[in-house]
Order: C-alpha cells, then structure tokens, then sequence
C-alpha cells in the first residue's frame, strides 16, 4: 500500500518518502493549530452534518419559541453524535499533552465543526476512501461507522500531524506512525513534466521490487543473460539440431543479441566491437559478463549488482 503523492513545488530532488501518509485536504476551521504533537487519530465514516428527511414534511408552529425548540432538536440528533466524540477526547487527553484529529468520509458541517473547534479536535471531512483504509493500516486503529461505544482501540496514533498550504492547496501530513503498513511517497517538482518523470521512474522500481519479491530469484542483468543464452543455443544447435532446424536456432539465438547491441549503441560505443568484446570474456570465464554502459568493456553482473527480474526474462 504506497501511496504516490505530488505537490508543485521546489526540486525534483525534495521528493521524499513519508512513513505515514499526505492528504490532499486540510482542515476546515481556520482558528485550528495547523500542526498537533501526540495526535489520537479517529477514522470516520460517519456523516456529522444535519441532513433534510428525503420526503417532503413540512412543520408548522404558533409562535418563536415552538420554532427555536424544533430547530434545537432537528440539530440535536447530529450533535449528539459529536458529542460522543468530543466525550471520548475529553476522557483520553484532558490533562496530557495529547490531542484529537478526526479524519472523516463524509461530511462534517459548520456547526459541529465549531463544536469540535473549540475543544481543539482538528476536523477533517470528506477525505478519499482509499485513505480512509489506508490510516488504519498506517496509524493503527479501525475504521468507525458508528460513534457508539468508541474506544481508545479503534483510535490509531501519530507522532506528528501539520497542515501546509500551496496556493490553494492545502496538505495534511500525518508522520511519526508506528509500524507503518502503509507509506506515502511525495514527489516534488517544478511543472507537471519533471513530476511525470519521476513518477514513471518511482512506478517502474516499484514494480520491480514488487517482482522481486512474488518471484523470490533475480537474474544477471546488463545483457548477460542473453549473450550466455545465445552461446548456450549456438552449442545446442552444433550438438543436438540437424538439418535446416539449425537455421532456426540461430535465428533465434541472433534475435536475443539484441539486447546487449542496442546497450552499447545507446551508450555510444560500437556494437560490434562491444559484443564481441563480451561474448569472448564469456567464453573464457564462463560467467554472467553484460555490458559497461560507462566503459564499452565486459561488466561481470553479478559483483556489479546489477540484476534483472525472472519473470520479465522468462
């Protein structure tokens, strides 16, 4: 679970790994601290906003006070629910240095952020679902759907949770998470064409960390497995193939050289020279020889650590 985040902003080089995750959202109350040490964190899914009954009613009443009572208690089925929360903050932080961040999927509205304000909870509302199953698995904690019966084990925790704001953008970073099962990566850069680079760049060693691991075994890289390859078919073709069939493996065997070639060509030496070069340091040693793309020389894979996946090879 990585999360790959981009922001507009400085270098390419500022892009760095978050142990934790970035929201592309802040917080709604202005008079809110924009950063919080020791944070309980409550994941939402819980919609803390009066809502209109979905059939048409209508109320009718005699005088000022019958309305104001029929307001109040409209509002009081929504502020009860924040109330359970605001009970649960009070109960684990008053006293400490600790503080309250919600982090809801639906909507939290003025009113109640304005509860939650001035018990200085930091409200976060309509937050993507993918985050909402990512902050449990970063922070710890669950997911809630309802507000009954809350617990500090449904909270999960972060070190470190501040606010920063780009233009119109606002970011929240939510850092310093225990055993985090899931990261965010935040790419940086000047406009959207270094950004895309480098996110390609980021996907790509990604996945082929990810293959790694599903195929638990690497492969010598650099054209080395397709120099041995081709030599190994050559061999085969001289002692086990007859007649026109030959013709065919080496083909084959050829086509693979393709590799290593358009190595040496891309690195500006001659592809010939270069191949001939690596295929006689095979020959003599027997082991993984690919191509220096610095040099133009044999490069031994293998002290070279430079590895390529099975399955992309196989």
């Amino acid at each position: 679970m990585v999360e790959i985040m981009h922001m507009q902003h400085k270098m390419s080089t500022e892009s760095k790994l978050v142990k934790g995750l970035v929201l592309d959202h802040g917080g709604r109350y202005s008079d809110l601290p924009s950063t919080m040490r020791n944070c309980y964190i409550l994941c939402l899914n819980v919609s803390l906003e009066y809502e209109k009954t979905e059939v048409h009613s209508g109320f009718f009443w005699s005088n000022a006070e019958q309305r104001e009572k029929l307001i109040a208690s409209e509002r009081q089925f929504t502020d009860d629910k924040v109330q359970k929360i605001i009970d649960l903050k009070r109960k684990l932080c008053d006293g400490t240095d600790k503080n309250f961040v919600i982090v809801n999927q639906k909507g939290i509205d003025p009113p109640s952020l304005e509860l939650l304000a001035r018990d200085g909870i930091i409200g976060i509302r309509r937050c993507k679902k993918r985050n909402g199953e990512r902050i449990p698995l970063a922070c710890g904690g669950t997911q809630v759907n309802a507000v009954d019966d809350l617990t500090e084990a449904d909270l999960g925790w972060a070190d470190h949770v501040y606010e920063q704001v780009l233009g119109e953008e606002k970011y929240t970073f939510i850092e310093g998470v225990t055993n985090p099962y899931s990261v965010t990566i935040l790419i940086k850069g000047p406009n959207d064409y270094s950004i895309a680079q480098t996110k390609e760049a980021i996907r790509d060693g990604l996945r082929a960390i990810k293959n790694t691991i599903d195929d638990k075994c690497v492969v010598p890289g650099a054209g080395a497995f397709e120099i041995a390859a081709h030599e190994h078919l050559y061999n085969y073709a001289k002692a086990s193939v007859s007649g026109k069939a030959k013709l065919g493996v080496h083909a084959f065997a050829d086509a693979l050289l393709a590799v290593p070639r358009t190595l040496a060509q891309n690195s500006g030496f001659d592809a010939q020279d270069t191949l001939l070069k690596v295929q006689e340091a095979h020959q003599k040693d027997k082991k993984a020889y690919g191509v220096d793309t610095l040099t133009g020389d044999p490069l031994p894979a293998e002290t070279s650590a430079i590895w390529d996946n099975y399955i992309v090879k196989r």
